[in-house]
């Protein structure tokens, strides 16, 4: 059956998932999870959730789900020995770089691969799996079909989200909170700017980026017949009522073997919902009826009061099995086991029957009183002398005492190794003076002009490389390295169709890809092309680096959402180059807006369009491969008249062009060797100089 994977934000939380029918939870811990705003664990809270939740059968996944600074990655292998200890079931992981520091300070904690690591296809999986993970948490945008072709092939298990809020952007591919506002969600502080409202024309005034909650109730025999190993819901910032409500009825349709009744959904819908709930990417069917907002309603009282009083009650949700043997002899012997622990509790010898004899009926009948504990009895076996009479007490007692037993077995840790975690050693090449690369989203960009002034690199999109073929030549003669930048983006039914084109632009004379995620990493190794680390990997730490170079990447580009001190002050296991010009990106989504407003496919959308917010700013809606769209923000980045970005030990700074002339575009690379030139009228530093939450 299929493992059910509660929130729990709270304490009591806790109880309300685990009293529903939990067969997990998921929780923080400390400071470094992707809901660092929910009420996370104490240590001493975590000791005793993962008690509570073991003596009852459920298990315990910490969530270390965000990028770690450098500075902050020993502390964040303190709290992961400390929870290993604690008997921690496993740990969901972002980072590549806290991915081997848990692997070193706690090497018998299970590592979980995160939503946060943007694993949307079998390549992908597959390198979790080589990075030591034994499951993989998939995108809530892949349809049915992908799923199943994942979970047919995968070497580890398979998560899917079933229920709750569902980010427009790919899960770890956001950067709209950090780069408008400060707070990363990549660093677990998201600001949900989303929710607010945006306009096409000079309005805000539509939900153009709010998706409704997802709801796979219909789906759940299907996922199970797929081979999905858990079925996870979201929501560790909801109250403990909601986690009760849904949690339980996911719990009771999964245990029947069933789908959610109408009067469940109705349940569902009132606990939470924006207008209703979507399955359309399970469904393959995106569009406008995906989008929602959160309307003004009235708590649903009645429910959540019925949901508070029942998980306040103790369930019976361990089977046991017991064995009584009264010998008129001997003492009285209870084995009772769980089925992996068996335990002995010994009283006084029974007394011979003066009136009545207890019958082995009577006697199961004192045993099995187990209300108020996690046990329940499925089988009784009483093997009794004739003749023979023990107190109800005595009973009593000696069920107590192995339950006792049983409990401080169940809870008790495992014994796990403690390993130690020391910064990697290796620093890598340095670089005095960065050389330039220019990243291009349109052919029409690569031009004569471009490559005389001889960029290190050109990055060119996939879909357009190969229109650009007649300048290959011009290019190599320049010594100028042609790249081909991989769809941040894939799902395994498009990947053949990639490879052939990588094929035969390899044969056009391009030599590596610039890879945006871990998939890209296998998909260019089979082309024969170099990798190249683009900034989906999210380079946020030298650990990280230092991994990617153990996956034989040849460069790597730096996390932009840290301060340039940071990065100066980073070490460098690979080349590494960071985008130093540029609109930023903030979200690549799957749910096309242009779709969602006209309620079908415009081949227009190729040109440049704008979505507007309540400030009047413009950002460029551009079309991504695969009909998905890419939004950036609406001021450029530009750093061609500072020089610390220059003393920062980078191999390359990147001018990444999008919306930009040919023209444009070169002038702007100009600016860059002159070290200034005219700056355009309205521009942003990016994160580099600010503190980002």
């Amino acid at each position: 059956m299929l493992e059910l994977l509660a929130p729990a934000g709270s304490r009591e939380a806790v109880t309300a998932a685990v009293q529903n029918g939990a067969d997990a939870v998921y929780l923080g811990f400390g400071d470094y999870n992707a809901r660092r705003n929910a009420k996370n664990f104490t240590r001493e809270q975590l000791l005793e959730t993962v008690e509570y939740c073991h003596v009852r059968g459920a298990k315990v996944y910490l969530t270390l789900n965000t990028l770690l600074s450098d500075g902050e990655l020993s502390g964040a292998a303190e709290d992961v020995r400390f929870a290993s200890d604690a008997g921690v079931d496993a740990v969901l992981v972002q980072d590549l770089g806290v991915a081997g520091m848990v692997r070193r300070a706690a090497p018998d904690l299970p590592l979980h691969a995160s939503t946060q690591m943007s694993v949307m296809n079998l390549d992908g999986v597959r390198q979790c799996a080589d990075l030591g993970c034994v499951r993989a948490v998939l995108a809530r945008e892949l349809p049915a079909d992908q799923i199943a072709h994942i979970c047919a092939h995968s070497p580890i298990e398979i998560e899917v989200f079933v229920h709750g809020a569902q980010c427009m952007c790919y899960s770890g591919q956001c950067f709209f909170s950090s780069v408008v506002g400060t707070r990363s969600g990549n660093r677990g502080l998201c600001a949900q700017p989303c929710r607010l409202r945006y306009g096409w024309g000079d309005r805000a005034d539509r939900a153009l980026l709010s998706l409704k909650d997802m709801s796979l109730a219909g789906h759940l025999r299907e996922l199970e017949e797929m081979g999905v190993a858990c079925a996870k819901i979201e929501g560790r910032m909801k109250r403990p009522e909601y986690v009760a409500v849904v949690t339980g009825i996911y719990a009771r349709a999964l245990r029947e073997g069933r789908e959610p009744t109408g009067d469940e959904l109705e349940q569902l819908r009132q606990a939470f919902s924006r207008q209703g709930f979507t399955d359309g990417y399970f469904a393959d069917r995106t569009g406008r009826h995906m989008f929602g907002t959160r309307q003004e309603e009235q708590e649903p009282k009645a429910l959540f009061d019925a949901a508070r009083a029942d998980y306040g009650r103790e369930r019976s949700r361990v089977p046991l099995t017991a064995d009584l043997t009264m010998r008129g002899d001997a003492p009285l012997i209870l084995r009772v086991t769980d089925g992996e622990r068996t335990v002995v509790a010994q009283g006084e010898p029974p007394q011979l029957a003066r009136n009545r004899a207890t019958t082995a009926e009577e006697a199961e009948g004192r045993l099995a009183k187990t209300g108020g504990t996690p046990y329940s009895f499925t089988q009784i076996h009483v093997d009794a002398d004739d003749g023979l009479m023990v107190p109800a007490s005595q009973l009593n007692a000696l069920r107590r005492d192995a339950l006792e037993q049983l409990t401080a077995l169940r809870g008790a840790p495992p014994v796990r190794r403690r390993g130690a975690f020391a910064p990697s050693a290796h620093a890598g090449p340095v670089f005095s003076a960065p050389e330039l690369t220019v990243s291009l989203r349109r052919g029409e960009q690569l031009t004569e002009a471009l490559l005389t002034r001889r960029p290190a690199v050109v990055y060119l999109p996939l879909e357009e490389a190969e229109g650009c073929a007649p300048r290959f030549a011009g290019a190599a003669a320049l010594g100028v390295e042609l790249s081909v930048t991989l769809p941040r983006v894939l799902w395994d039914r498009e990947i053949p169709q990639v490879e052939r084109t990588l094929r035969r632009l390899k044969e056009m004379g391009v030599t590596s890809a610039l890879v945006t995620n871990l998939s890209g990493i296998a998909l260019a190794r089979r082309a024969g092309l170099k990798a190249r680390g683009d900034f989906g990997l999210e380079v946020y730490n030298s650990e990280t680096s230092q991994a990617l170079e153990e996956l034989g990447l040849a460069s790597v580009t730096l996390s932009f959402e840290q301060r340039l001190s940071r990065i100066r002050d980073q070490r460098k296991p690979l080349p590494a180059e960071a985008l130093v010009y540029g609109r930023l990106p903030l979200m690549i989504t799957e749910n096309c807006i242009y779709r969602a407003r006209d309620g079908k496919c415009r081949r227009g959308c190729e040109g440049e369009q704008a979505i507007i917010d309540r400030k009047q700013a413009r950002f460029p809606v551009l079309r991504a491969y695969g009909c998905r769209n890419e939004i950036f923000n609406s001021l450029p980045l530009w750093l061609a008249d500072r020089d610390d970005w220059r003393r920062a030990g980078l191999w390359a700074g990147r001018l990444q062009f999008t919306v930009e002339t040919p023209e444009a575009c070169v002038s702007i690379l100009d600016a860059y060797r002159a070290g200034g030139g005219p700056a355009p009228e309205r521009y942003t530093r990016g994160l580099y100089y600010r503190d980002v939450e």
